[in-house]
């Protein structure tokens, strides 16, 4: 399925021929450091969402940086076959204990909240922005998307750092006592102090500015020549409007490329540079490390990972 699904998104496609063509193009000229530098980015990318992890599952489990890294990668994998990567949390969770399976979904959940506010606070800076670059509008217009925009940001804020309010609300959703495994779990949110939190939303803007990078090289190896100013305007921009469109990572390379147009059409004509820069990105970030993680899955004994296998002679279904 997943040989399918990388020759469906790669080779595919009605321009991946040129988008090819075009990528060796480039890889033979002066731009070539800034691919070696994105590749480089890859693990480094990766790498803080793992520490974030590592922050939020740190009260129930210990695992290594490695073991966590593996967990992560194992996450993409599996979220290349689910609408909005959801697939992540069955993925790490074969890195757990079977007992604190609902626990690991729960902070990765958390982690997930995370990385949306801090994608949603520079994408409404950077939307603004390339409003005041590009877009003729009201000036009334624009200040009330401002103010909206740092309301909900603010909004988003409190309850990121209101977390453990979800608790009740949780216990009083009708047949919740049919859930109370699950439930019980929910209690984990109680252990998020501010410091963890704060540690989680760091690690949320480095790995947000480590891809942005890889973003705007990307931009620069394809011939793309856009400013910093308008890139990061530009490329947070496009992360705000993809995040509103939930489609499986599988199927939205293609409503990632339209969106990359639109944006990027104001600076450039080069069609297929821009198309180029965003598949490259997503295949350098998503394909190669689910390809990684499939190595972890075949090694995992999935059924005893989630509790369902006997050991020792006792059933560890929780």
């Amino acid at each position: 399925m997943l040989s399918y699904v990388i020759y469906y998104q790669v080779f595919a496609k009605e321009n991946a021929d040129e988008i090819w063509k075009n990528f060796l193009l480039n890889l033979t000229s002066d731009n070539i450091h800034w691919l070696i530098i994105t590749i480089i980015l890859i693990p480094v990318n990766w790498a803080f969402e793992t520490l974030k992890w590592q922050v939020l599952i740190k009260d129930f489990e210990n695992l290594s940086f490695w073991k966590s890294y593996q967990g992560v990668l194992t996450g993409i994998t599996f979220s290349l076959f689910t609408p909005n990567r959801i697939g992540e949390y069955g993925g790490r969770i074969l890195l757990v204990k079977p007992e604190n399976n609902w626990k690991a979904v729960i902070a990765t959940l958390v982690g997930s909240f995370s990385q949306l506010l801090v994608l949603l606070s520079c994408g409404i800076l950077g939307l603004l922005f390339f409003i005041f670059l590009f877009l003729e509008i009201d000036q009334w217009i624009w200040l009330s998307i401002f103010f909206i925009g740092i309301l909900f940001t603010s909004l988003m804020l409190f309850c990121f750092y209101n977390i453990d309010l979800v608790i009740p609300i949780v216990k009083r959703i009708p047949y919740a006592h049919k859930l109370k495994r699950f439930v019980k779990h929910v209690n984990v949110l109680r252990n998020y102090s501010s410091s963890i939190l704060s540690s989680a939303l760091m690690y949320s803007f480095l790995r947000y500015s480590t891809y942005t990078l890889q973003y705007f090289f990307m931009l620069q190896f394809f011939g793309i020549n856009v400013s910093i100013t308008k890139g990061l305007a530009g490329i947070a921009t496009i992360f705000l409007l993809q995040t509103s469109i939930p489609l499986p990572p599988i199927w939205d390379l293609f409503a990632r490329g339209q969106i990359a147009l639109e944006i990027w059409g104001f600076s450039s004509e080069n069609e297929i540079g821009i198309l180029a820069s965003t598949f490259t990105l997503w295949v350098l970030n998503l394909i190669i490390p689910a390809l990684i993680g499939t190595i972890f899955i075949v090694r995992i004994n999935v059924l005893q990972s989630l509790g369902y296998e006997k050991i020792n002679g006792k059933n560890n279904n929780i």
